[in-house]
């Protein structure tokens, strides 16, 4: 090996060791091949165990059992991969979601004291240090999603009624009456919240909330589907579409016969979700509401 290829590995080793060190005062409960299966999980669409040993390298057999003791504690579920039944997709539960939530925030927060060590210039040229790092060895591209569904925590409920309130009133031109009833639907959520048959599901993109959507009790046999959003800027994800399969998918487990919506005409977007999740129209009906003459429907999903 010649002497300049020997100071070019010795330097490489001494940056490694440099980082391993500082990266290691990130304090995690869970070893850290554990870790990364529930990251991996929490931001991929249902992927099978042969795609994370393939892209997270590691050994078959070690995964399996990582897997299973994610399943044994209830942080994950299998179903059938429709085009092959060999194939197991694997999908984030709720508890699983709720196990990364805080490890995602720790590491957020640990990170950024790592960088606030630094001024914001030299923050940004460490940052363009690690991509040009990542481009040049090539890094693979993103290949999945990268996006979190979560149960509600402190503040998400301030989030959706802003949301709803800049969304609609951007897009729709409806006026603060809007923002007004949002605000009551997840004030009763909140007071009067059943944990065993009402849930919320928050998407996080990059730790920015990007999506809402609420299952509540209608009665014992029926639940009703309410504040779906997605923001803008992660639209085209699927984002919608899985908060409605979450809400389908509880509904059933917690032993509702039937799901009901009410939303507006001119919401085309959801009205195509709730259309391919199997709920049907049921009921429409003109009224003058949040500034506009509207068309309310009810759409309704037997179980």
């Amino acid at each position: 090996m010649g002497t300049s290829m020997e100071r070019r590995v010795a330097a490489f080793r001494r940056f490694s060791r440099f980082y391993t060190r500082e990266i290691g005062v990130l304090d995690t409960p869970l070893p850290l091949a554990q870790i990364r299966v529930l990251y991996e999980l929490g931001h991929r669409d249902r992927p099978t165990a042969a795609e994370l040993s393939r892209d997270l390298g590691i050994d078959p057999g070690y995964l399996s059992r990582i897997l299973r003791q994610f399943e044994e504690r209830g942080l994950l579920r299998r179903e059938p991969a429709p085009e092959d039944g060999r194939q197991n997709l694997l999908i984030l539960t709720e508890a699983g979601a709720a196990e990364l939530a805080p490890l995602e925030a720790r590491s957020r927060a640990d990170i950024a004291a790592l960088l606030s060590r630094l001024a914001a210039a030299d923050q940004e040229r460490v940052i363009a240090a690690m991509e040009t790092i990542e481009n040049l060895l090539g890094a693979p591209p993103e290949r999945r999603p990268p996006y979190l569904l979560r149960p509600h925590q402190p503040g998400d409920m301030g989030w959706v009624v802003r949301a709803h309130g800049l969304l609609y009133a951007r897009e729709y031109r409806f006026d603060d009456t809007f923002e007004a009833l949002v605000a009551e639907i997840v004030a009763q959520f909140i007071k009067n919240f059943d944990p065993r048959r009402e849930r919320c599901w928050i998407a996080e993109r990059d730790g920015e909330n990007v999506g809402s959507i609420f299952l509540v009790r209608a009665s014992d046999e029926v639940a009703k589907l309410r504040l779906l959003i997605v923001d803008p800027s992660a639209r085209g994800l699927g984002i919608g579409g899985r908060l409605v399969d979450e809400c389908v998918r509880f509904a059933r487990q917690a032993g509702y016969a039937r799901i009901t919506l009410w939303t507006n005409s001119v919401l085309v977007s959801a009205r195509r979700i709730y259309e391919h999740a199997g709920f049907k129209l049921v009921a429409s009906e003109p009224h003058h509401s949040f500034g506009h003459d509207l068309v309310g429907e009810t759409w309704e999903l037997q179980l």
